[in-house]
């Protein structure tokens, strides 16, 4: 009987696997930090032979070809995908022995053109292909209910891929037993998903009686799909491609040490400077010019949507394992090159610098302020947030697209709120930076109706 771990990143929403028959393993969708895959295996005692793609990813840079590499293993890859290096093609139909596994593949276009799944087979009819299919692979396709987007190849081909997605889903449910264990990539909080889905375990027979593909006529559940679509990180433009290239190992040695004469300078000189620390710290006092996203699992998410490509960056951290964190976290979506770093007590990186801060506040302060002269209320939650509900008069920009409109922000102390407060602090930290004076609210948006302030829902986004 075949063993199946996964292998989470809940940062970016996303799971590898690693299944094994107790002397040989396969690995599925590896993330590109494979050391923690590699010593799983060692764990268990058992050789990774096998590393498969289900797609060419566009949420994060894989570690596939680089653990294939590290270990002796066959990379097993679309032959139809364009890639540039040597790897094993695989097509539908196709079935791979695993020691005393087999793995069939299953050609589920839908998310990508190429997308494949891969069933697993195991006992001892497994050699002909007859074998017990114990769990399906299934990537972007059929998530726990849910499935992955399809318009992250453009918007020309998003309708007949949601229709393709539709029919995969549907095959899957036809060709696979009802308890084949469902074992998708996405759809764990990655924007990779069409919709929420679920990180409870799941089956075929769960999915059929609950899944919009599987529930849905095909026109119905891609009118659905295409309404639920909203915004996702820029940096997946440039996932596909590195992907393509083969990306090799990453370089996960410390930074090198920057001094704070160093520091001022790559602020001045419009480089990223990124404080990890907690938001209320940084917002008590930071150097003049850097910016804040808190070490948690938002960090990759969001510094890669707003950081233009290619910037130099350093980060400055509360402690070199709040860096070492941090440069882990980055190097999932090809932020390799860490220019510099610091870390310790604020003081070791200031020498003596005054610094910068801004006020928090809850969303009762601001209820209060309403008596104290106006302010501007800026949301720079996503649209699809700002339609189901938000403040009266509120200005919406999506922290997305702040750097360009902050000219749209009208004169005075901003109030800037999210849902819950990462996001607000990213973009306090942004507006402090250029000169704006600034509060932000470390709240709950649910707490605003209590607290007196109207809320309104809207039928399209006017900002």
């Amino acid at each position: 009987m075949a063993e199946i771990i996964a292998i989470d990143t809940p940062t970016l929403g996303d799971r590898g696997y690693l299944a094994t028959d107790g002397e040989v393993a396969l690995v599925v969708d590896a993330q590109r930090d494979f050391d923690r895959i590699i010593a799983l295996a060692a764990e268990r005692g058992v050789v990774i032979t096998h590393v498969f793609e289900t797609h060419m990813h566009n949420d994060y840079v894989t570690g596939g070809l680089a653990l294939a590499g590290a270990v002796g293993a066959r990379y097993l890859v679309n032959g139809a995908d364009p890639v540039g290096f040597s790897r094993t093609p695989v097509a539908d139909g196709d079935l791979i022995e695993v020691g005393q596994m087999r793995v069939r593949v299953i050609g589920t276009p839908g998310h990508t053109f190429t997308h494949l799944s891969y069933a697993l087979l195991a006992g001892e009819a497994a050699a002909d292909g007859n074998g017990e299919v114990v769990a399906a692979f299934t990537g972007g396709s059929l998530l726990n209910g849910s499935t992955g987007r399809t318009d992250l190849v453009g918007p020309a081909h998003v309708r007949a891929l949601s229709h393709a997605q539709h029919g995969s889903a549907g095959r899957l449910a036809r060709e696979l037993p009802g308890d084949t264990v469902l074992c998708p990539t996405h759809g764990f909080g990655s924007f990779c998903a069409a919709t929420p889905g679920t990180g409870a375990p799941s089956t075929i027979a769960q999915e059929q009686s609950m899944n919009p593909a599987l529930t849905l006529p095909a026109e119905q559940y891609v009118d659905q799909l295409l309404a639920a679509l909203d915004a996702y990180p820029s940096y997946y433009a440039h996932m596909g491609p590195a992907n393509l290239a083969g990306p090799p190992a990453p370089d996960l040695s410390p930074p090198r040490r920057a001094d704070p004469a160093e520091l001022r300078r790559r602020i001045d000189a419009g480089e990223w400077v990124v404080d990890l620390r907690a938001r209320t710290a940084f917002a008590a006092g930071h150097l003049r010019g850097s910016l804040n996203f808190e070490a948690d699992g938002s960090l990759a998410t969001y510094l890669g949507w707003l950081i233009p490509w290619g910037t130099p960056l350093t980060l400055l951290g509360a402690s070199a394992q709040e860096v070492a964190w941090a440069q882990r976290e980055l190097c999932r979506i090809g932020i390799d090159r860490i220019a510099a770093a610091a870390s310790g007590e604020i003081a070791q990186w200031s020498a003596g610098e005054r610094l910068a801060s801004f006020r928090t506040a809850h969303f009762r302060d601001l209820a209060a302020q309403a008596g104290n002269g106006p302010v501007v209320v800026l949301d720079v939650r996503r649209r699809s947030e700002w339609e189901e509900s938000h403040l009266e008069g509120a200005v919406h920009i999506p922290l997305h697209e702040l750097a360009g409109r902050m000219g749209e922000i009208g004169d005075g102390e901003v109030w800037v709120h999210c849902h819950s407060g990462y996001r607000a602090a990213v973009a306090a930290s942004m507006l402090a930076a250029a000169g704006r004076p600034v509060v932000a609210i470390d709240d709950d948006f649910g707490a605003a109706a209590a607290a007196g302030l109207r809320t309104s829902a809207a039928a399209a986004s006017t900002g």
